[in-house]
């Protein structure tokens, strides 16, 4: 297969209709020549196009991104990847919707991140994936984020390459932010090596559930948790810093060690069953609700959200 057989289109849409007439039409011509079809949005607008589909909607997978894409970090690994892994040697026609006005600032940077290293993820593979925007209801910055972060744009039904698309690395490089400090309530453990593991789980056990997190979302943060600080105990000499606190209904934990994930794509695709290692990262993408990542030379702070 050739790069060429890719392509990444944002749909930058100002209403209902245009955003209906652009999602059917990218399904209807994709079912026309008899390739699969996924549509990832968020609830309201899996509705809206479903029954705009009408018959032809029975033939389309669908899921609710508010749901299987809350974190933006496990939708290329979770359900791009595993759609298409799922039709091999077929062209797959994907519609996925993962920004929407009610993203909160904090899972944005995560959001553009995504978009961005779909271009990587997907190279020389045979797929279409369309990403609706809406012009209106989104900050401008957004919306011209999603010129970076798309090759190819389509609005009011025309189609036009993006001059300001740029290399899909460098551009999620920009959104590696400074995560911002946590708060003076933050209760923190200092562990030096793999033999502290227990304790990291005890801390973080004990502090979820004094939260109100149930059963098994305490056991998916000490999960979490221990796949983090085991990475640190396996990767860096210096040790690391456990941090957890509460916003709201979530609770947050933030592991940080003296390490540097230097690979774009880490907990961001699947790893071969052949592979030793590998898996902490794209394990945490899979059970938190949110992922923060910041890394640089000589540290790395890796902020987990997990509610309910």
């Amino acid at each position: 297969m050739t790069e060429n057989l890719f392509e990444h289109l944002g749909l930058l849409y100002h209403d209902t209709g245009e955003y209906l007439a652009g999602t059917t039409a990218f399904v209807r011509e994709a079912l026309a020549v008899g390739n699969p079809v996924l549509v990832a949005v968020p609830g309201a607008n899996l509705d809206l196009i479903r029954d705009a589909l009408g018959d032809d909607g029975t033939a389309v997978a669908f899921e609710d991104m508010a749901v299987a894409g809350r974190n933006p970090g496990r939708i290329i690994p979770g359900m791009l990847l595993d759609f298409a892994d799922r039709h091999p040697g077929r062209r797959v026609a994907v519609i996925g919707e993962p920004i929407w006005p009610g993203r909160s600032l904090a899972e944005y940077p995560v959001c553009a991140t995504h978009e961005a290293l779909i271009n990587t993820a997907f190279v020389g593979r045979d797929a279409a994936i369309l990403c609706p925007y809406d012009v209106r209801g989104l900050d401008a910055t957004r919306v011209a984020d999603a010129h970076r972060t798309h090759p190819v744009l389509v609005e009011r039904a025309e189609r036009r390459m993006s001059t300001a698309y740029t290399d899909p690395v460098q551009t999620a490089a920009a959104f590696n932010l400074p995560l911002p400090r946590p708060p003076a309530s933050a209760v923190w453990l200092s562990y030096r090596d793999k033999f502290a593991l227990a304790e990291i789980r005890r801390f973080v056990v004990e502090r979820a559930r004094a939260a109100g997190l149930s059963r098994d979302r305490v056991d998916d943060l000490a999960i979490s948790v221990n796949e983090l600080a085991t990475n640190t105990a396996e990767h860096t000499g210096d040790g690391g810093r456990v941090s957890i606190w509460t916003e709201r209904d979530v609770v947050i934990c933030q592991v940080e060690d003296t390490g540097h994930i230097t690979n774009p794509m880490a907990g961001r695709l699947p790893v071969p069953p052949t592979d030793i290692g590998g898996r902490g990262l794209l394990m945490v993408n899979q059970i938190c609700d949110l992922v923060r990542v910041h890394t640089e030379p000589g540290r790395t702070t890796i902020r987990l959200h997990i509610s309910g």
